[in-house]
């Protein structure tokens, strides 16, 4: 690359960090972090001979979760079928999602203390792991939805990026977007999570959204490229601050219901 392409790339780089990191005020009538929201999710690799059997198991804890919704522990539950599988990963998980890691941790506790732990559907997995998250910007829809879609985004930050970087990138670029698309009835629920426990690199970062139905993929899709040509400089911004290689999608079909 010559001199003279290097120094305009370099200024669409600067111009972009200038975009998300300069006018405070303008930062402060923006999105603004909520509370910390935690997720646990339970994830299986379940043989597909079990499947009738894993869905038994599942309409049986909704029971537990219901409750735990109705009297405030937790704010919403779900459990997803993977869509488009790999070799090492799941086809089925669980996840409840609380305004403390300790109303997550209880209920995780009562499936421990009344066996649903060690069901046969569960115990015939060739895979489990769980993952506890944690969220500061997020959002739903109250209700009961069945059969919608959930996809997540995987990514993980350069090691020079800024601290802060996920809460810039959220203000500045993700939950505008979201927000919108949660208005007009695209999407169901958004957050943007890191781990609470970590079991992966302290530098990655989640975005997940839940459509209604298969439009809504669509819709999503047409409003991020309509997003990124209104906003020119949030792109390089995002390339600037991302290591794409550990980028990862998955695409699952979910029951949800949030309080």
């Amino acid at each position: 690359m010559n001199k003279k392409m290097w120094r305009i790339v370099a200024g669409v780089f600067a111009l972009a960090m200038m975009a998300l990191w300069a006018a405070p005020a303008r930062a402060q009538e923006g999105p603004k972090e909520k509370p910390p929201m935690y997720s646990y999710v339970g994830n299986w690799n379940i043989p597909r001979a079990q499947w009738a059997e894993m869905d038994k198991t599942t309409a049986a804890e909704e029971a537990v979760l219901a409750k735990a919704l109705a009297d405030g522990t937790i704010v919403g539950f779900g459990d997803d079928l993977t869509l488009v599988h790999q070799p090492d990963g799941s086809t089925h998980d669980q996840w409840w999602s609380a305004m403390s890691m300790a109303a997550v941790v209880n209920v995780l506790g009562q499936f421990y203390k009344n066996g649903s732990a060690v069901s046969p559907a569960l115990a015939s997995a060739t895979k489990h792991w769980d993952n506890i998250f944690v969220s500061r910007f997020y959002n739903w829809r109250p209700g009961t939805y069945k059969g919608a879609y959930t996809r997540v985004a995987s990514y993980k930050l350069k090691a020079d990026a800024s601290e802060g970087a996920i809460g810039t990138l959220s203000k500045n670029l993700f939950v505008p977007l979201l927000e919108k698309l949660l208005a007009d009835g695209t999407i169901l629920e958004y957050e943007i999570d890191t781990e609470a426990i970590h079991s992966e690199s302290v530098q990655s970062f989640w975005i997940v959204y839940i459509a209604p139905n298969a439009d809504g993929l669509d819709k999503y899709n047409a409003a991020l490229s309509d997003a990124q040509k209104m906003n020119p400089l949030g792109g390089p911004a995002f390339v600037s601050m991302v290591d794409f290689s550990g980028h990862r999608d998955s695409l699952d079909w979910s029951n949800l219901t949030y309080k």
